[in-house]
């Protein structure tokens, strides 16, 4: 069972890892991105979302914009301290902190995302996949979700519905986008590593069924 959900929005920013500060985006969304969508309007622990294909309908747009940041962060060694009655300081003042950032991110992006779900060993016996869909569906049309999607970073919010019709007007455009995040992989917590894929978009469509993940 498979599901079409239509997700666009003003500015996106899927951040590459190989840079570190300053961001610049990947061409299109991510898979790990695309799911985060997903799970942002359903999600269940008895189910696991699988990304299928990413169909691009806009032109891809690039756009330079320049935010203010901070440049540190509250140590969790201070929050330690505190709880255990120290008086470090918890705040971070902006005034002192305050860093301009350039970001190279996307612009006017506007997806498909067709994915399927497998069921999880922690799903209950009255758990079923029609059931999930049917919730998935539900949700969907009346534009409800756990908490607002959005395209990289929270400031970039992704408006979303079903896509009901068979036809996916996909963009006529062939990029080899090289290699891209798939996903982070959690489970040696002590080991927590990124897997790659090398992507390449055909006539405006990501196929993800067949892809080789590299670490």
């Amino acid at each position: 069972m498979s599901v079409r959900v239509e997700v666009w929005g003003e500015y996106a920013c899927f951040s590459r890892v190989e840079f570190k500060v300053e961001r610049v985006s990947y061409d299109v969304i991510t898979p790990s991105a695309a799911r985060g969508i997903l799970e942002a309007i359903y999600w269940h622990p008895g189910m696991k979302w699988v990304i299928d294909r990413i169909y691009i309908l806009s032109p891809i747009k690039m756009t330079n914009i320049r935010r203010n940041e901070v440049e540190s962060k509250i140590l969790a060694s201070n929050v330690r301290a505190a709880m255990a009655g120290g008086k470090n300081p918890l705040y971070i003042s902006t005034s002192k902190d305050i860093v301009q950032r350039a970001s190279l991110i996307l612009q006017d992006v506007h997806y498909v995302i067709e994915a399927h779900f497998n069921m999880t060993d922690k799903a209950s016996e009255n758990d079923n996949h029609g059931k999930f869909q049917d919730i998935m569906k539900r949700r969907l049309r009346k534009g409800q979700c756990f908490h607002q999607p959005y395209f990289g970073c929270r400031e970039f919010p992704a408006k979303f519905k079903e896509w009901a019709d068979e036809k996916i007007p996909a963009i006529e455009e062939t990029r080899d986008i090289g290699y891209m995040l798939w996903d982070i992989d959690f489970s040696d917590t002590s080991n927590i590593q990124p897997l790659f894929f090398r992507a390449r978009m055909e006539k405006g469509v990501l196929d993800l069924t067949d892809c080789e993940v590299i670490r």
